[in-house]
């Protein structure tokens, strides 16, 4: 009797940090990118609302990237994210999502791993997540 093939698919399983002090915003990146946003990978995604408990988070560790608001109130996400960079070793990888493309540079000072822009596209976005989680370690993902 033959073996049955199986049809699962291994999931790589991966925790997303998304900071922003608005809640439609953080809502709206849990919306676009789902819990499967590639067939064989799972997001578990934390939030925070300060840039406090980012800060924390990302001491604590075991964070495979970060996704900050740059129009968050009153700590912005391109002043945490160039933080992180100076502060963490070994830091996840970095997502900004600016206010307008025009402000791209920004996240050029930032040292942003990835950059994205509001108002926020689900493909975009799902895009840059992915880049940024199956990428060559010192390769940079262009913005959008």
């Amino acid at each position: 009797m033959a073996e049955a093939l199986s049809t699962e698919v291994d999931h790589r399983r991966v925790t997303l940090l998304v900071y922003s002090s608005t809640e439609s915003v953080r809502a709206k990146v849990r919306s676009s990118l789902g819990r499967h946003p590639a067939p064989d990978l799972e997001l578990e995604i934390v939030e925070a609302t300060t840039g406090e408990e980012v800060i924390a988070r990302c001491d604590a560790g075991g964070l495979d990237l970060v996704v900050l608001d740059g129009e968050a109130v009153p700590t912005g996400g391109l002043g945490l994210a160039r933080q992180l960079k100076d502060e963490i070793d070994d830091g996840p990888p970095v997502l900004v999502i600016i206010g307008r493309r025009d402000d791209a540079w920004l996240a050029t000072w930032s040292r942003a791993d990835g950059v994205t822009a509001h108002p926020i596209d689900a493909l975009q976005i799902t895009d840059a997540v992915l880049a940024l989680l199956t990428r060559t370690p010192g390769a940079v993902v262009p913005g959008h």
